[in-house]
């Protein structure tokens, strides 16, 4: 599939939602945390597939700030699985020119875990490939609600003009400012929704659902995505006469 995709036409960004790891664990008859362990080979796949085709930017939502309250040792696991993860994954990251970013809140993370990954992120920085954006505590609703309390402390100091808040100055205030917005959004598991993701970037996102669970997802699954990317129509509320000219 990957030579029937059209170099030109790319999405810039490209969003996951990294669903079904404890459906999949539950399937082999293991705990949730044998599916997290197992949905690496996923990432590594998605990640290597973006930076060959070309892809700008690639952001996996890893922990929403709902995850918190999943049984306390999911989430200690989730975290040390983090940790080791990053480490292992920085040669890979290195040898294929991949920046690593994050975003959500990271004052929340344990503190190994901050510690890791912002040394990755130091590491990785001057690489001009892929960037690899991690969701980390992350989620739309919060990201929305820090980028409005920041827009009102400047206007309270004076620095910005209420009537001077626009889109633009919105965006700029997210998380994901200096990133593209998402074109592309893919959901794995069979799972249609959004889960609080990028609420306000996914204003125009095409969405690809796939029943495939995400440890079993690989460079053919993101391929087919681009591919159904590629044949739809993108308008942004004008009609085809006008896209088409």
């Amino acid at each position: 599939m990957k030579e029937q995709i059209n170099s030109n036409n790319l999405p810039k960004h490209i969003a996951v939602i990294m669903d079904g790891n404890g459906r999949w664990a539950k399937q082999k008859g293991a705990a949730r945390i044998f599916g997290h362990k197992n949905a690496i080979k996923a990432v590594r796949e998605v990640t290597e597939g973006c930076a060959e085709l070309g892809v700008d930017c690639l952001t996996l939502y890893a922990f929403s700030t709902e995850n918190w309250a999943r049984p306390k040792a999911e989430v200690s696991g989730l975290m040390s699985l983090l940790v080791a993860t990053i480490k292992d994954e920085l040669p890979t990251l290195q040898k294929n020119n991949i920046s690593l970013h994050s975003i959500g809140d990271r004052s929340e993370l344990p503190k190994e875990t901050r510690a890791k990954l912002e040394s990755a992120i130091q590491e990785t920085s001057t690489n001009t490939g892929l960037k690899l954006i991690l969701a980390l505590n992350y989620s739309g609703k919060w990201d929305l609600t820090q980028a409005t309390k920041a827009i009102a402390d400047d206007v309270k100091a004076g620095t910005i003009n209420p009537e001077d808040i626009d889109q633009s100055v919105i965006a700029g205030y997210l998380s994901t400012a200096g990133f593209h917005d998402p074109e592309l959004l893919i959901r794995t598991s069979g799972e249609m929704r959004i889960s609080n993701f990028l609420l306000w970037q996914m204003a125009y996102t095409e969405m690809f659902f796939t029943p495939v669970l995400w440890p079993d997802f690989r460079r053919e699954h993101l391929f087919e995505a681009i591919l159904a990317y590629q044949g739809r129509e993108r308008r942004f509320g004008k009609i085809s006469e006008q896209v088409n000219l």
